[in-house]
């Protein structure tokens, strides 16, 4: 049984660059080596391996072989891997993180969500993303808790001891029916006539609100934690509920959904804020992320005004 010994980075950096510029000459200008040099790597890394590589033979340009072709894979995702670990180390001993615990409200849209971690990924490209999705007091409890390291949370957040905030925006709720319920075919709605009918409430998975109700009207209710869940109930009739408008909007626009106009329940703004532990400042990647939403929620907002 034949067993190949093992290549150095180095050899495998020229074997790339010869694959990349079609000769040894190529290679040796991007290393900044001469050819002899070039020549002298690849002969070692194929005596290491104890095949041949590259056709020499009646060609000008070196062409692989057959296991040439085979190992080329395999030597890229071995460079990348060294390649992310330098930038990687680089990075950590810069005091870049590791890795960023995310903690952020389901109300928050999905749009504004994705465009920031969007960038983040280009940013940070070295950096490991945990996210949260959780409701209501959920996100406090998890930066308290040191679960997350910063979070995008709504009102509940301000005021909490140990926790500093700064405003990140807010998302506008509209109360919303399937347009086969009965307060759907209602032209003018009533005060207190929303009372009689379920209301589908999101529920807070955390003991933050415990006891406590958020813009709670009927005195019969449906209690959810999950808000896809709550959008799916909705849409197929089951009560009425206040949403996010942008999760909405597409059923509003296609008739799945209709706004009701609610004398005692219009809706209103959702606030958002971007929040940390007083304790534990965030490092560059997590406040890169904080200021990121921060600015994004303030521009959305001068935007909706029209300044």
């Amino acid at each position: 049984m034949n067993n190949p010994g093992t290549p150095t980075f180095d050899q495998l950096r020229i074997f790339l660059a010869i694959v990349d510029t079609g000769s040894f000459a190529g290679a040796g200008r991007q290393l900044g080596r001469a050819v002899s040099v070039i020549s002298y790597g690849m002969s070692n890394l194929e005596a290491q391996l104890g095949l041949a590589l590259f056709e020499r033979e009646g060609t000008r340009k070196p062409q692989l072989t057959v296991a040439g072709r085979a190992l080329l894979a395999e030597v890229r995702a071995i460079a990348a891997g060294v390649d992310g670990l330098r930038a990687k180390v680089k990075g950590l001993l810069g005091g870049l993180e590791a890795e960023v615990d995310l903690a952020v409200d389901v109300m928050l849209s999905a749009e504004r969500l994705g465009r920031v971690l969007h960038d983040f990924a280009e940013t940070f490209p070295t950096v490991q993303l945990r996210l949260h999705v959780e409701a209501l007091g959920a996100i406090t409890g998890l930066v308290r808790d040191g679960t997350a390291i910063v979070g995008v949370s709504g009102p509940l957040a301000l005021g909490v001891e140990g926790l500093n905030s700064v405003a990140a925006g807010s998302t506008l709720m509209v109360p919303v029916a399937a347009p086969d319920h009965p307060l759907a075919q209602i032209g003018a709605i009533p005060p207190g006539h929303a009372r009689d009918h379920v209301q589908l409430v999101l529920s807070d998975r955390s003991r933050l609100t415990e006891g406590r109700d958020f813009g709670v009207i009927s005195r019969k209710t449906w209690r959810l934690a999950d808000l896809s869940a709550k959008h799916a109930l909705l849409r197929e009739g089951v009560g009425w509920g206040s949403m996010p408008l942008p999760m909405v909007a597409g059923d509003l626009a296609a008739g799945a959904l209709v706004r009701l106009n609610l004398p005692d329940h219009s809706g209103g703004r959702y606030g958002l804020s971007a929040i940390w532990r007083t304790e534990a400042p965030p490092g560059p990647a997590a406040s890169w992320l904080r200021d990121q939403f921060v600015e994004l929620g303030r521009h959305d907002d001068v935007a909706r005004v029209g300044l």
